[in-house]
């Protein structure tokens, strides 16, 4: 099982996201071939900003091993991780990070920022990026194309 493995589970993730009517947006916890935690992002279902696909993943996996250090873990996420999810991947200690697509609105591993290798932080995390770029840039850009269609058809209909 490769990277190419594990970032398709993550799409499976954003793909529940998605039929919930979420910003589809998946991430897995991997350590040692087995997965420690997954989640999709519920923020709208949840009315919870800190809901983000990554923090749920870190959250059940820390629950199943019964510690909050994820050392020798790889997170897998559809989308590049925002500070938010960046801190908590690094306070988590987690190894690496690998993301299928960059988020230049909000991406704190290379876009906007790269908290990864700041040498100010106690904790270093390895990026491979790009992974199944494609599948996870369509999944989100079919998303809020589909969401802007509905909010034309909706105005159209109130004319």
């Amino acid at each position: 099982m490769d990277d190419a493995y594990w970032m398709g589970v993550a799409l499976g993730e954003a793909r529940k996201a998605a039929r919930r009517g979420e910003v589809p947006i998946g991430a897995v916890v991997v350590r040692d071939g087995t997965v420690l935690g997954r989640g999709y992002n519920l923020r709208e279902g949840k009315q919870d900003p800190t809901a983000h696909a990554e923090i749920i993943a870190i959250r059940k996996a820390s629950s199943k091993i019964g510690a909050w250090r994820l050392t020798g873990a790889t997170i897998y996420v559809t989308l590049e991780p925002c500070a938010m999810c960046m801190g908590a991947i690094l306070l988590a200690r987690v190894d690496r990070v690998v993301f299928g697509c960059h988020d230049p609105k909000g991406g704190a591993a290379g876009s906007l920022y790269d908290l990864s290798d700041d040498s100010r932080l106690n904790h270093r995390v390895a990026l491979t990026v790009g992974i199944l770029r494609e599948e996870c840039s369509e999944i989100l850009s079919n998303f809020f194309a589909n969401l802007r269609k509905l909010k034309k058809q909706s105005a159209e209909s109130e004319l």
